[in-house]
Order: structure tokens, then C-alpha cells, then sequence
């Protein structure tokens, strides 16, 4: 049994939607911390805590049950009453919480003393609502009025903020057993406790939370009984709903069922309103967008819900769906300096708190992403191939023509064919791909490149998104479209190799800097070249190669930058450390040029990390320490779990194993499998490829594989190099 790394403080999170609960293990928020009750990116609850006469309970174990429900027992410590002293441990309390809109939380009380017991129990409880941003950067700005209302009669305490035209407000109403009553005064809800030996007392505490005019009601039911259930059939279907596997490794399977748990999780319902994406509305128009990760991104994003989107999209297409659906809703329409929004764009990030109601953040969306919109354009057509709908293509030309004309305006700032990226607001992010971090992109002396960018896999993917859409344009009857496309794609491939390469060292610049230099720091975003097909094949290998190589293979996976950069730091966010999804996108790439076990590795890597954290839960990243048989991954503080992209590199690393390419519109499911020696079989249930469904049991031996195919049509299912997808886009590079 591996040591199990926690991946950040005690706490407990749990979540619905835009509703997340963050507590100590003990079910305390206390403050000032970062804990507490949010809703729409404000916190609504920045204190509580539960006491016997004053004196605090003491914890026995919490944590959660599901992503929406948690519960924790405590017990009490000496409590003295104007009878007897309660002695320690004589009390159970057990409290549940379940999250859906609003809150529903559970106290439960058991005497198990010997005589009858006598206190009044009090729940403290307080809301600064803080913007979810001021409550990140530890500067919490009060600009508006809070006002706190109990109502004897209905038995509720009315929390509400209002500043201008802003509100947000939490409602508590107490529901004892028995028809007892709760008294509030100096900020606790009181209740007085009578007893006997033996004897129970339930109260339900009901938090409506409410956005203006908007009312979230908590769940009817109690966390112990119909509550409880409600939410494990909502996970038991979803868990129905997605590609299923089986696997003699122990390991993987515990690692793929972890990573559905977390993707079930972290879905964020969405409705379509016009030219806007309520989060919160409830309308039969509802889409699903992959949230980014716990506690913090918990909203629409860009770049990570379109990457998750195509990790999930043999699991769980209608990701895919809602992605392309919510973000081409809001593609901007004009250009607006303060939020990097230029006509086509598709955005970064887009909240609803108090700050970016007034506007106070540029988050109303936020366009500052470089990559976001050729990745749109890459998912609609995988979209595409793994779905065969053809009228998805139709409904989303429109936005897709915009992506097109975004990356030939304003994506190549100067006009030389490539990819720049600079912000123009006084707040925007300083990097705009992937690795955003401000200090993410530096020469080769540490320093900080500054001026527009023009990062390597940034043409990569526009590379990827012109062959692709080109065969969009085939099929929808466009051929010029598509060989204007498909002459594009070919001058780019060739600028691109002629002024990123470096023969002597054998990999590509991380960037050009403000005056077109090369930047040849080595970074893994090099390993997202070979995913994108921009790669000769004469060069893959060395490539390959190189990342390879223990500077940046650390054994925990390929490190985002190289251990003898003179920035490196293994413990920084993207100065050394190593992330999930990165790995699986560059084991993608391996695979797609024939490197098949130098991709394994990649994946074993990953899945040998995970089964030293706790529950085989993937973080979003981790150190990037060398590996040496006798440690472990040890984490990044501040690292979110579960979160999406980590998670779903477990289905893009098995995509890399297996070779799977979906071909819907062919009626074809394409197979390259290769089953490292450890991971000798495998068995894929409900894999859907258009309207077809298909069982296959892959069993290998580290050299090859063999299939086959248990439901579906046989002839359907075919074995051809993963490079070959490249080949029928028409990639100068064959791949």
C-alpha cells in the first residue's frame, strides 16, 4: 500500500453548480480564513461554528460522503450546566450537509450519559459577503450595507448585502423536532436541550440563498435519508451514462473510476438566456460545461472546459456540447480593451460577484486567452467526428467563421502568418495560453520575456484547427473554403519549422519574443507541437527524445520546465512542476508520431502518482521531484482537486494506449492499441461513435495488442495508425 499524499490543508468541499461549501474538517468556518458558503462568487457564509454552553465540540471524524453531501461526528468535551457538569463524551452530534441551490444541514444529537442533560446549544454563525476574488488575494473590501432580520414567527434569520443595484442575502430558517422553539440573540441561534438517557433531538437548519429577486431553496429531504439518496442516483446514472472499463490492474481502475466520480462532480448546469449564460436559472434549456476545479474555478471557462471537453470526449460528449454551445454564445462582438475582447474571441473567464457586477474585474467575461479560440474550433470538428451530427456543424458555423476571421485580425497581431498574444487591459494576465502564470515564459537567463508572445503550440493548434475546419468546409459543401484553409495550414507548418527549430539543440523555441527572437528555454509546451501535427517526422523523435531525458522527465511525469533552466523550481506553479493534463496531451502527441511505449511510460507515470493520493485522486498539479524508488509525489500547495483537466487526462491517456480515433460520419471506430506490460487487458463498455455502441476487450503484451469487439458491429472497429488521422486532414507532415 502506496503512502497517500493529501493534496492540500484539512478541509471538506462540497458543491453544486455555483453552490460551494468549504469548511474545516470539523464542519467550522472559521474566520479569517478562506473557508465558507459561496454562491455566484460571493461568500455568503464567512463564519460558523456550534457550541454546548460556550464550549466547543470535539471532533471524532468528517469529511465528505459525495460531491454535494457531507457529514461530520463530533462529540463534547466537559460542558458544566447549572445541574451538573456533562461529562466528556457523553454526547454524540452528527451533522449533515447537503448542497443543491441552497443548503440543507442536519444537526443530530444523541444523549449517550446516564442521566438526563440539560444546555442550550448554539449555532454562531456570520457572512462578510466577500467577493470569491478579495477572499483569494486576503483584501476584503466592504462596500455596501449588510442588515441582519429574525423572524420569531417563521422561525428564519435574514442575512441580506445590498450596494446600488447588487444583492445577495442567505436565509436560515430553524426546524427542530418536537415543535421546539429557537431563540436568536447575540449572533446564535439558540436551543435549549432537555434529554433523557437515551434520547434523540433532530433540527433541520434550511439556507435559502438568494440573488435579487432570485430565491435557491435548499433540498427537502435530510442528508440521512432521501437527501442521501437523490444524490446517489443522480451519481449512479451519471456513472451509467459514460464509457465504463474494466481492467485486471487495480490501479487503473481505481484511477478511471476516481476520474469519472470528479468529472460527474464537477458538471456546471447551464442555461442559455439570449445573449447571456445564466448559471443559475432553471429552464428546460440546460447544458452541462465541465467547471475547471474546486474551490476556486467553479465557473465558465474557456481554455479549460474546451480541453476537458476533448479529454471527455469518448466518455461523456455532451460536454463537447454545452462547451461549444455556452462559450459561442458569448464569443465577443467587439473590441473592449479592459477585457482583451476583440471581435470573434472566445473568452477566458467569466464571474458573477460584486466585483465584476461593477464592473471593478474584467471578468464580465474576460477574453485574455490566446488559445481559447483555435481550441474551439478543434473541438467542434472532434465533436463532429465522434458524433456524426452534421447539424451541429451548421448550428455553429456562424461562430466558427467569427474564430476564423479572430485568428487571422487579431490572433497574428502583426500580420506575419503566426501567432502573438499582448494584453491591451491595465489588469489583463501578462501570459495568455496555458501556462499563465506571469512569471510561466522566460529566457534562457530567468528573466521575463516580455512584448507580444508567439508561442510554440499556440501555431500548433491554429495549425490544427485550419486542416480541421477544412474538412468541415468539405463537408458542408465549401471546397474553396477548404483549400484556402488547407494552403494556410501549409504555409504556417513551414514558417513555423523554419523559425522555431534548432538542429543543434533538437527541439523547438518555447516562443518568440517582441522582436520575433527565439526563446529556447526548454518547456514542455514543445510536447504540444507533436500533438498538433506541426511536427516533420524526421523531427518527432527527437523531440520525443529530449523530453525524455531525465532534465525533464522526472519519473512523476514530464516536468513543465527543464531541471537545468536556471528558473527551475519543482515546487513553483509552472516553473518546474508537473501537471496531469500536460502529460496527457503530450503522451498524445507520442502515440500520434509511433511512440507508443515512450507514451506508456507517460501514462504509467501519472497512474503510479495517483495511487499515492488520497483516493487516487489526480490533483491539478503536483511537484515535479525526481523519482527515485524511494519517495513519492509530494504536492503543490494550492493545487486544486478535484479538478477537471487533471481528471480527465486519465480518459486522453488511455486514448494514447489505445490508439482510439472516432470516425462517426465514416461509421468507423479507428484502433491502435498498444498495452504496456502493465496493463495486459482492458474492456471498454458503452463506447459510443455516432448512434453506434460498442464493448471491446484489448489484451496486449508491451509489443502490440489484440482486440475484440464484444457488442457492436466487428467491421466497424478497425485497426489503423493514430498518425493517419493526420494523413486524411492533409497534413504536410503526414501526421
Amino acid at each position: 500500500m502506496p503512502f497517500k499524499v493529501q493534496v492540500g490543508p484539512p478541509q471538506i468541499s462540497i458543491h453544486h453548480g455555483q453552490t460551494v461549501l468549504l469548511t474545516e474538517e470539523s464542519g467550522a468556518v472559521n474566520w479569517p480564513t478562506d473557508k465558507g458558503l459561496y454562491f455566484l462568487d460571493t461568500r455568503l457564509l464567512s463564519a460558523w461554528a456550534i457550541y454546548a454552553n460556550g464550549v466547543e465540540w470535539e471532533l471524532l471524524n468528517g469529511g465528505g460522503i459525495a460531491y454535494d453531501t457531507a457529514r461530520i461526528h463530533l462529540t463534547n468535551r466537559d460542558i458544566p450546566t447549572q445541574d451538573a457538569t456533562i461529562t466528556a463524551r457523553s454526547l454524540g452530534l452528527v451533522i449533515g450537509r447537503t448542497v443543491a441551490g441552497g443548503l440543507h444541514e442536519d444537526l443530530d444529537l444523541a444523549n449517550h450519559s446516564n442521566g438526563r442533560i440539560r444546555f442550550s446549544l448554539e449555532v454562531s454563525m456570520r457572512s462578510d459577503f466577500a467577493d470569491i476574488f478579495e477572499v483569494k488575494s486576503g483584501r476584503i473590501v466592504r462596500r455596501g450595507r449588510i442588515a441582519t432580520e429574525w423572524s420569531e414567527a417563521t422561525q428564519t434569520l435574514t442575512t441580506t448585502y445590498s450596494n446600488a443595484d447588487f444583492m445577495r442575502a442567505v436565509s436560515v430558517e430553524a426546524v427542530p423536532d418536537g415543535g421546539a422553539r429557537a431563540a436568536y440573540a447575540n449572533g446564535r441561534l439558540s436551543f435549549d436541550i432537555d434529554l433523557p438517557p437515551g434520547g434523540r433531538w433532530h433540527c433541520c437548519l434550511l439556507y435559502t440563498l438568494i440573488d435579487g429577486e432570485r430565491r435557491f431553496p435548499p433540498p427537502v429531504d435530510c442528508t440521512h435519508g432521501a437527501g442521501a439518496t437523490a444524490s446517489a442516483d443522480t451519481i449512479a446514472h451519471w456513472r451509467e451514462t459514460v464509457l465504463k472499463l474494466r481492467t485486471s490492474n487495480e490501479e487503473v481502475y481505481r484511477l478511471y473510476a476516481q476520474a469519472v466520480e470528479d468529472m460527474g462532480a464537477l458538471r456546471l448546469p447551464m442555461v442559455s438566456n439570449g445573449h447571456s449564460m445564466d448559471p443559475a436559472a432553471h429552464t428546460d434549456q440546460m447544458v452541462f460545461l465541465p467547471a475547471a476545479g474546486l474551490p476556486w474555478f467553479v465557473a465558465p471557462f474557456g481554455r479549460d472546459s474546451l480541453i476537458v471537453s476533448l479529454q471527455n470526449l469518448l466518455v461523456y460528449p455532451d460536454f463537447a456540447r454545452g462547451a461549444l454551445d455556452v462559450l459561442g454564445r458569448l464569443q465577443a462582438q467587439e473590441r473592449d480593451d479592459w477585457r482583451d475582447a476583440e471581435p470573434g474571441k472566445i473568452l477566458h473567464e467569466m464571474r458573477y460577484g460584486e466585483l465584476a457586477h461593477f464592473k471593478l474585474i474584467p471578468h464580465t467575461p474576460y477574453y485574455g486567452t490566446a488559445d481559447a479560440t483555435p481550441l474551439w474550433l478543434i473541438t467542434l470538428h472532434a465533436t463532429w467526428r465522434c458524433t456524426g451530427e452534421r447539424a451541429l456543424l451548421e448550428a455553429h458555423l456562424p461562430v466558427a467563421e467569427r474564430c476564423l476571421s479572430w485568428i487571422d485580425e487579431w490572433g497574428d497581431r502583426d500580420g506575419d502568418g503566426l501567432q502573438e498574444y499582448q494584453t491591451r487591459s491595465p489588469v489583463g494576465y501578462e501570459n495568455m495560453a496555458w501556462k499563465d502564470s506571469g512569471d510561466a515564459v522566460l529566457y534562457e537567463d530567468g528573466s521575463l520575456v516580455r512584448g507580444p508572445k508567439a508561442l510554440c503550440e499556440l501555431q500548433g493548434y491554429v495549425y490544427d484547427a485550419w486542416l480541421r475546419m477544412a474538412e468541415v468546409f468539405d463537408v458542408l459543401g465549401k471546397p474553396d473554403r477548404a483549400a484556402t484553409l488547407r494552403a494556410k495550414a501549409a504555409k504556417l507548418y513551414a514558417t513555423f519549422n523554419e523559425l522555431f527549430w534548432d538542429e543543434a539543440r533538437g527541439y523547438y523555441a518555447y516562443t518568440l519574443d517582441g522582436d520575433k527572437k527565439p526563446v529556447f528555454s526548454l518547456a514542455s509546451n514543445i510536447g504540444h507541437c507533436l500533438w498538433s501535427g506541426i511536427v516533420p517526422p524526421e523531427r518527432a523523435a527527437r523531440v520525443v527524445e529530449r523530453l525524455m531525458r531525465p532534465d525533464m522527465w522526472s519519473g512523476w511525469g514530464i516536468r513543465t520546465l527543464s531541471a537545468e533552466h536556471k528558473a527551475f523550481n519543482p515546487y513553483a506553479y509552472q516553473l518546474g512542476s508537473v501537471w496531469p493534463h500536460d502529460n496527457a496531451i503530450i503522451a498524445l502527441g507520442f502515440k500520434r508520431y509511433g511512440f507508443a511505449a515512450e507514451a506508456g511510460r507517460i501514462a504509467r507515470d501519472i497512474s503510479g502518482a495517483a495511487s499515492h493520493f488520497q483516493s487516487n485522486q489526480l490533483p491539478e498539479l503536483y511537484a515535479g521531484i525526481q523519482r527515485d524508488g524511494t519517495n513519492f509525489p509530494v504536492q503543490y500547495l494550492g493545487a486544486n482537486v478535484p479538478q477537471a483537466w487533471a481528471a480527465g487526462s486519465v480518459f486522453m491517456l488511455l486514448q494514447s494506449i489505445l490508439g482510439i480515433v472516432p470516425a462517426a460520419p465514416e461509421r468507423r471506430l479507428y484502433v491502435d492499441p498498444v498495452l504496456p506490460h502493465w496493463l495486459p487487458d482492458v474492456t471498454l463498455v458503452d463506447m459510443r461513435v455516432g448512434d453506434q455502441v460498442f464493448d471491446i476487450h484489448f489484451t496486449g503484451n508491451g509489443d502490440g495488442a489484440a482486440f475484440e469487439v464484444l457488442r457492436g458491429d466487428p467491421a466497424a472497429v478497425v485497426r489503423r495508425p493514430m498518425g493517419a488521422a493526420g494523413r486524411a486532414l492533409g497534413s504536410p507532415s503526414g501526421y
